[in-house]
């Protein structure tokens, strides 16, 4: 289940939106006791987004982001970048990790085709995969 990695508005659309795809995939994910990769480019982007929302309680922030880096295991990428530098920054993220995927609603990544090796999906297209049963076997 932890072999994907959770970009940012997945994170911060979880912790707004109760009962919507993201927050789904957040508890898929993070409910099975073991830690998920992330890292620091990914929790300050969490952070920030957060921050500049209204429908979040700026008193509850320290307190979601100690939530969220207690679920999280960080890994280092090679590179430092910028806030604005999703792609570059998830692809770094998920090959420090040994994740192939990353689930995003971005509107410029998700569902988009392969990026140098890492596939995005969406939350929905997740969450469709990881509950549609496998096909019968096939009949001898």
């Amino acid at each position: 289940m932890a072999d994907i990695l959770l970009a940012p508005d997945v994170f911060v659309n979880a912790s707004v939106a109760l009962g919507s795809p993201p927050e789904h995939v957040v508890r898929r994910v993070l409910g099975g006791g073991k830690k998920v990769k992330s890292s620091e480019w990914i929790l300050a982007r969490v952070e920030a987004m957060l921050g500049s929302l209204d429908a979040f309680k700026k008193e509850a922030l320290a307190a979601q982001m100690a939530t969220i880096r207690g679920l999280v295991e960080l890994v280092e990428t090679k590179k430092q970048f910028g806030p604005d530098a999703w792609a570059d920054a998830l692809v770094a993220t998920a090959k420090a990790a040994g994740l192939k995927r990353v689930v995003t609603d971005h509107p410029d990544l998700a569902d988009q085709t392969e990026r140098d090796g890492v596939e995005f999906l969406s939350s929905d297209a997740w969450l469709v995969e990881v509950t549609t049963p496998p096909p019968p076997p096939p009949k001898k």
